[in-house]
């Protein structure tokens, strides 16, 4: 497993009863966690009134309840500055277990020895493209939110990088891939978090299940001749790490030659010393 263990500002304190105490910052959260469906006594006191509580209903969705909680506060990690505020269903715009994958291709980039240009599609509030602007690539930010790029660009201006060279795009991936190809565009890495079910700006429809290998294979034409490396992130149940694998595989071994792997991603859970699945992620890495 890949383990996101380099966090200051965050930590999952205790897990039980399909909860997660998190503190974020100076704050904690208690949010529902699918994975956690084990029942331990909650004896830290952070269970007992944290700041923020969202509470899921029975008949889908759920609401917050906030103890002197700010409508939006900051994180830090490294170099970076993360702007957070709770929303619709559990989420505050981070997924702080994605900093295993931020760490791994940061360094890729910075070993690199030349300019990489980043493609990261699917790409909610930024955190991929930060880091991987931080570690000195150009990247191309692409994703049907126009909240959500907004969100974004604020984080590229919190963590010092209103200056980089981000492209932010409001689009279907789909298409802005397909039009990437017809102009004949080419990336040296992408990045890809595609969502279980979504749509596009003009309601196009993406299902996980229907449309992640098609697209993998689409992406693929906007590769380089000199890829550095692809990452796919799940969170969707039955895209595990050995699929994430396969699709590589056949995906990439006859275009390029490189090293595949995929894993779990994880969180260290402070109170127990174990780590906590948070979903999956597949890397293909250039051979050097």
């Amino acid at each position: 497993m890949w383990i996101a263990d380099n966090w200051k500002d965050y930590e999952v304190i205790d897990t039980s009863s399909g909860e997660k105490l998190e503190r974020w910052g100076d704050y904690t959260l208690v949010r529902p966690d699918p994975q956690v469906i084990w029942n331990t006594p909650k004896t830290n006191y952070g269970w007992k009134k944290p700041n923020g509580h969202y509470h899921r209903s029975n008949k889908g969705g759920g609401e917050w309840e906030f103890h002197k909680l700010p409508e939006e506060w900051q994180i830090h990690y490294n170099e970076l500055t993360f702007n957070l505020k709770p929303f619709s269903f559990k989420h505050t715009g981070l997924f702080p277990e994605q900093a295993a994958n931020w760490d791994w291709f940061s360094s890729l980039i910075k070993e690199a020895g030349r300019p990489i240009k980043v493609l990261n599609l699917f790409a909610y509030t930024g955190g991929a493209t930060v880091s991987a602007a931080k570690a000195g690539a150009s990247v191309t930010h692409v994703d049907a939110s126009k909240g959500m790029v907004g969100w974004a660009k604020e984080n590229a201006i919190s963590s010092g990088l209103s200056d980089a060279p981000i492209r932010w795009l409001v689009d279907d991936c789909s298409k802005f891939v397909e039009r990437e190809i017809r102009r004949g565009n080419h990336y040296d890495a992408i990045i890809m978090d595609p969502p279980s079910y979504g749509r596009g700006p003009k309601g196009e429809i993406w299902k996980i299940e229907d449309s992640i290998f098609p697209f993998i294979q689409l992406c693929s034409k906007v590769l380089s001749d000199d890829p550095l490396f692809v990452l796919i992130n799940s969170y969707t149940t039955g895209l595990q790490p050995a699929v994430l694998s396969y699709m590589l595989h056949t995906v990439m071994d006859h275009l390029y030659k490189g090293h595949i792997e995929a894993d779990e991603i994880g969180l260290p859970v402070s109170l127990s010393g174990l780590v906590l699945p948070c979903g999956a992620s597949g890397r293909w890495t250039a051979n050097k």
